[in-house]
């Protein structure tokens, strides 16, 4: 089968490899949708691959993406029927943990007590390819009302969203403002929305900012012809402060911007990754009770629940991505997706 690999320093390769089989408590995937995630240019881009970035001792090249959909194809010994069978609807948690810690047995594998044993996409063959093989337990169940490119989306970014609103616990009466209308943010936008929320979305393409109304956003927000974001928030709520805010920008102004545009009592979520933040924690932090949460990712219950929500409210997720590839357009995707100018890409193998 061929796969894509990322060498390095933004160049792209499609590759053979043996079509994989199952071992024991594995299966083998048919890729029908693998999504381009904004974490996979850390993967492409820099000098050395993933292999310059510290995760481990690759041996040899390393099948991208990271937001596999498709069936199971093949299933290896010791695998009980409910868990996979054959023909069965799929999406993979792309983390392989030991299985059995605390946190492990509650779906959160990338969060193993003895460390994330693969990252699929990335220490791991992932998902730009015909096939993929992982562990049955790491496979969610995709709703039949579902297209695979949903099941791609929520197996990462739309995921990721669901999993930071959930940490916020934001309820239907409050306001949210959206710090970057990237794939995950729109999605925090979409699903806020959704819940009853009032989405106050901030971006500094306008194509973005459209993008969320569609989706749902109530107010628009463009730092860059703005002056004072923060007091901008605080006029569209009566002076008090958006009630939570989500970061998914990675932006240092606009993290410092996602702390102090809540109100007293407010919380603020980082989600974006990468580079940093500097607070003065009294004002922004203290003397306004203000709490500022890291979320990462969701386990498999989450992105079982996320998917669940969306077929149940007939969330049209299709509607994310702007660009549909062969697998042997790879490179001319990702070319376009570097320069972060478009909207959501997903590869479509088979």
């Amino acid at each position: 089968m061929k796969g894509v690999v990322f060498p390095g320093n933004r160049q792209l390769e499609i590759l053979d490899f043996p079509d994989p089989t199952p071992g024991p408590g594995e299966v083998v995937l048919e890729i029908k949708a693998s999504g381009m995630c904004g974490s996979d240019l850390k993967f492409y881009r820099p000098v050395g691959g993933a292999s310059s970035l510290g995760l481990g001792d690759l041996k040899g090249p390393i099948i991208a993406g990271h937001e596999p959909c498709g069936v199971v194809a093949a299933v290896g010994p010791n695998v009980p029927e409910n868990q996979a069978k054959v023909g069965m609807r799929v999406m993979q948690h792309h983390y392989r943990g030991c299985g059995v810690c605390e946190h492990c047995s509650t779906g959160w594998m990338q969060l193993c007590v003895e460390g994330v044993k693969e990252v699929y996409g990335a220490t791991g063959h992932g998902a730009h390819a015909k096939y993929m093989k992982c562990p049955a337990r790491t496979l969610v169940t995709l709703p039949d009302e579902l297209s695979f490119e949903a099941g791609a989306a929520i197996s990462c970014g739309t995921g990721t969203a669901w999993g930071a609103l959930h940490r916020l616990d934001l309820q239907g009466d409050q306001t949210i403002a959206v710090f970057g209308q990237g794939p995950v943010g729109l999605s925090a936008t979409l699903l806020a929305s959704e819940m009853g929320a009032r989405v106050i979305a901030l971006d500094t393409e306008e194509h973005r900012l459209q993008r969320a109304k569609e989706f749902g956003a109530a107010e628009l927000i463009n730092p860059q012809e703005t002056e004072d974001v923060v007091q901008a928030i605080r006029d569209l709520t009566h002076g008090r402060g958006a009630h939570a805010s989500m970061d998914c920008s990675s932006s240092p102004t606009a993290r410092l911007q996602s702390v102090q545009c809540v109100r007293t009592w407010g919380k603020a979520c980082f989600v974006g990754e990468g580079d940093n933040v500097t607070l003065n924690v009294s004002n922004d932090m203290l003397r306004r009770q203000v709490t500022i949460i890291g979320s990462w990712t969701f386990s498999t219950v989450g992105q079982a629940k996320c998917a669940e929500y969306v077929a149940d409210r007939e969330i049209v997720l299709d509607n994310l991505f702007t660009h549909r590839w062969k697998l042997e357009q790879a490179k001319e995707a990702y070319e376009l997706f570097d320069k972060q100018t478009s909207g959501k890409g997903v590869i479509v193998p088979s």
